[in-house]
């Protein structure tokens, strides 16, 4: 999760400045020959966490398929960590370093087809987190009875903050292992099913078992003096293991707020199809710092209480029906981990899909009305400051209006598609086929056009490209009204339901003057629909 309020951007002489780019936003953000010619296989990370110290320390084994013949590989890990060595096939290995990003001279001929490893081991005291999750690393803090409190969050900035990688979202691992060594009296937990603790004089270290496809942010090390408790949910694919990892002082407002978990797997498995990680089972993990999506190892620090720290983001009352980190966060597990964007550009398909995900949620358990209010009432956070899809290759995302004007981007669709049975089809259909692949904004504008039968070209184009909100202008004359669009992309036509003294009607407005008559004198626009209106 980034952030959900407004994002205030430099404004110069009242136009949004030109973002200057660097060579480093480029090592980051594009697919690099040194990236382009191997595909990720398997991780093994090995870390030990020293909260006294600030400290980590450890290694990464990186396998990978060889897809082309080259000699030079890129591994990315940002100051102030240090690369220690690297070796393959027990050969050290010289390294060139610009920047963040570490350029790997392999000795071995890399042949097509094959399957290769290389050893990273680094250590440092990581980044520190100055306000996480959004502006993130490695959060160290302190417990109420004076634990060590630590966590990880990385979106956006990169998980080579804390561990190296290759730490672009396009190639996601294909599995993974991880084990944190912590002092003793403490308890790690990651992502993934935990298959080991072993001790080794004042430290134990924790092996968690990761067996599907996960993106590099979505890993994460999360250490406290835990106690723990679980469930079990029957849901669509089986038995889900549930587990709770809480400080023991909110045990018992943990057990009465995390009952919605069940409740969220309920109305997201019916309208986005089973949970993605079965196999990998669904944790909430109290952590000092809001929360964030890491795949089955959801992070949780909204105090126990419904809404955004207490708050209804909408102004509707809706809000506070829910808590917004469980079930923002665990709808991340279908849009973000599930289903993750290939640059982070194109953000909006984690955030706008999740975002919605709320009002869904509410669609289930409080039904229709409560669903459209609520996304409806989000549109006061929209600012319309710049489009909702970034620069691409530079790791740099859109808009903070990813969030709430996707949403209703969303919920406008599914008023064009006139079938809740059929959207309901269309968003299970995505989770099924995009089932854990990277995608682009593109891939998805398809799918949504093939399956509602639309060309949604221009409707995207509008949304997504523009910060312009269709205005449909119109008058009412002898019983007639004259209409148009304004402030729109060539060719967007998006059909209009209203109600004309009570009938409903629909109107097929573009930017030509249309005129027709009417059944009476009082028009009210389907709120619904994400335009504004204008009677002149």
């Amino acid at each position: 999760m980034k952030q959900i309020y407004l994002i205030v951007f430099l404004l110069v002489s009242g136009i949004l400045s030109a973002q200057e780019f660097t060579r480093q936003d480029t090592l980051r953000g594009s697919i690099t020959p040194e990236r382009e010619w191997w595909d990720l296989n398997y991780y093994d990370l090995n870390i030990k966490v020293e909260p006294s110290k600030k400290y980590i320390s450890g290694y990464n084994i990186v396998r990978y398929k060889v897809l082309k013949p080259a000699k030079t590989l890129q591994i990315d890990l940002q100051e102030p960590l240090q690369i220690e060595s690297v070796l393959q096939d027990g050969k050290n290995l010289k390294y060139t370093t610009e920047g963040n990003a570490h350029f790997i001279k392999l000795k071995k001929k890399q042949v097509p087809g094959e399957f290769n490893e290389i050893k990273i081991k680094y250590s440092g005291r990581p980044r520190e987190a100055v306000r996480a999750p959004w502006d993130g690393g490695f959060s160290w803090k302190q417990d109420e009875n004076g634990n060590p409190f630590v966590a990880t969050s990385c979106q956006g900035l990169g998980a080579s903050v804390w561990w190296p990688n290759k730490d672009h979202m396009y190639d996601e691992v294909d599995s993974m292992r991880i084990s944190v060594t912590v002092p003793k009296h403490l308890v790690d937990v990651s992502n993934g099913q935990l298959e080991d603790v072993s001790e080794d004089g004042d430290f134990k270290t924790y092996h968690w078992a990761v067996k599907n496809p996960i993106n590099n942010y979505g890993v994460n090390v999360n250490i406290g003096n835990y106690t723990h408790f679980d469930e079990t949910y029957e849901g669509e694919n089986g038995t889900l293991q549930l587990d709770y990892y809480v400080l023991p002082e909110n045990l018992e407002k943990a057990k009465k707020q995390f009952v919605q978990t069940p409740m969220m797997l309920r109305a997201f498995e019916h309208w986005f199809g089973p949970y993605p990680f079965y196999e990998d089972g669904f944790k909430l993990v109290e952590v000092p710092y809001l929360g964030m999506e890491h795949q089955s190892s959801v992070t949780y620090g909204n105090k126990y209480q419904n809404g955004y720290l207490g708050r209804d983001l909408s102004g509707t009352g809706w809000g506070l029906h829910f808590d917004f980190i469980i079930i923002h966060e665990a709808g991340h597990e279908w849009f973000a981990n599930n289903i993750t964007y290939k640059d982070i550009a194109d953000m909006w398909i984690h955030e706008g899909f999740t975002a919605y995900s709320e009002n869904l949620y509410l669609d289930y358990h409080f039904g229709k009305k409560a669903s459209a209010e609520y996304v409806i009432g989000t549109r006061a956070n929209i600012q319309n400051d710049r489009p909702i899809i970034g620069p691409y290759d530079v790791n740099k995302e859109g808009s903070g209006d990813m969030y709430y004007k996707g949403a209703n981007i969303l919920h406008t669709l599914r008023q064009l598609v006139e079938d809740d049975t059929k959207w309901r089809q269309i968003l299970r259909g995505i989770n099924k086929e995009f089932y854990h692949k990277t995608v682009t904004t593109t891939q998805i504008e398809n799918y949504l056009s093939k399956k509602t039968e639309k060309d949604l070209s221009a409707f995207f184009n509008q949304y997504l490209r523009t910060t312009m909100i269709p205005e449909l202008e119109y008058k009412i004359e002898n019983g007639s009204i004259t209409y148009r669009y304004v402030d729109i992309v060539d060719d967007f036509d998006m059909p209009v339901k209203a109600f004309v003294n009570g009938s409903e009607t629909w109107l097929f407005p573009s930017k030509e003057w249309k005129s027709e008559q009417l059944n009476g004198n009082e028009v009210i626009f389907d709120k619904n629909f994400y335009i504004k209106t204008n009677k002149i």
